[in-house]
């Protein structure tokens, strides 16, 4: 019986497979050792994979939040209506209740403006100064028996005009001296224009409840809601794009808070005179006639036969 040492049991490499393994580093292979060790890498392998197959998946959401196509695409113009109801509702709530040091951009929006909220604010500020004057028309020339009332249907039209022009002109002028700004004085801060358009839509949303409340036949109690609705809105523009002026020269600053609070008010102040006309009624008015008997009288005359 032959003697055998214990390195020949042993499994040894031989130049064949290390030829294979150079040419093809991929190449899976088998290990053989002891039962403990091979578990660990097997459990190791396992928790590689699933930490590979999660980051994966969430590169891929990732990536198909921020895939967006060209601006004629429906889903370019998704993502400005990526709004839920609370959110909507705190920004209404931001803009009726401003806060003194609350940047309405950066405590409300928050690096998410929508149109949305704007819009549909827009869209019903038309209709509430539309009919609210009409009826406020009505209301201030009712008991004259002179006035027959007939429904203004053009006043909507004009509404809408002058609403929507408001709501995207005024923001446009507003960031496009901004960005003029920021290149003149490297410390001045702005907004885009999304922010913009949506701090003014928010800011709107005042007018409603106070357009029908204008519909109460008082001037002076239509003047003083006035007051309050152009105080709260231009509280929240003056808190919003302060921040972003006040570091400019003071006279480009305060003059520009003069002419967007004065823009906010006009606004306003042309709703009143418009739509809002109170119509003062002194009560209906009596035209006497007198007669004379005179005119009325036949006189006879008699005359003797001859």
């Amino acid at each position: 019986m032959t003697n055998v040492s214990p390195d020949d049991l042993k499994f040894q490499e031989f130049d064949e497979a290390a030829d294979l393994l150079s040419s093809n580093p991929g190449a899976s292979t088998l290990s053989i050792s002891s039962p403990a060790a091979a578990a660990s890498s097997e459990e190791v392998k396992v928790d590689l994979s699933d930490d590979e197959d999660n980051q994966q998946e969430s590169s891929e959401l990732l990536g198909g939040e921020k895939q967006t196509g060209g601006f004629w695409t429906f889903e370019y113009y998704q993502s400005f209506f990526n709004v839920d109801t609370l959110q909507v509702l705190d920004r209404i709530k931001g803009s009726v209740m401003p806060l003194p040091g609350r940047n309405f951009i950066k405590h409300h929006i928050r690096s998410n403006p929508d149109l949305y909220g704007p819009f549909w604010i827009c869209v019903t500020l038309v209709f509430s100064v539309a009919i609210s004057g009409n009826l406020s028309t009505f209301l201030s020339k009712m008991g004259n028996t002179d006035y027959h009332y007939r429904p203004e249907f053009h006043r909507v039209s004009i509404a809408a005009v002058t609403v929507f022009l408001y709501a995207w002109l005024v923001p446009l002028g507003v960031w496009g001296f901004l960005m003029w700004r920021q290149s003149v004085e490297r410390q001045i801060s702005g907004y885009t224009f999304l922010e913009t358009v949506c701090v003014y839509g928010y800011s709107l949303f005042i007018y409603i409840p106070t357009s029908i409340l204008w519909t109460i036949p008082f001037n002076w109690l239509q003047w003083l809601l006035i007051v309050i609705a152009m105080v709260i809105s231009g509280s929240v523009l003056v808190l919003t794009f302060w921040p972003a002026v006040r570091d400019d020269t003071k006279l480009t600053a305060f003059a520009t808070m003069a002419v967007i609070v004065s823009l906010h008010a006009l606004l306003a102040v042309g709703f009143k005179l418009y739509f809002f006309q109170v119509a003062m009624y002194t009560g209906p008015s009596h035209s006497v006639q007198q007669i004379t008997p005179a005119s009325n009288h036949t006189s006879l005359t008699s005359g003797k036969p001859q």
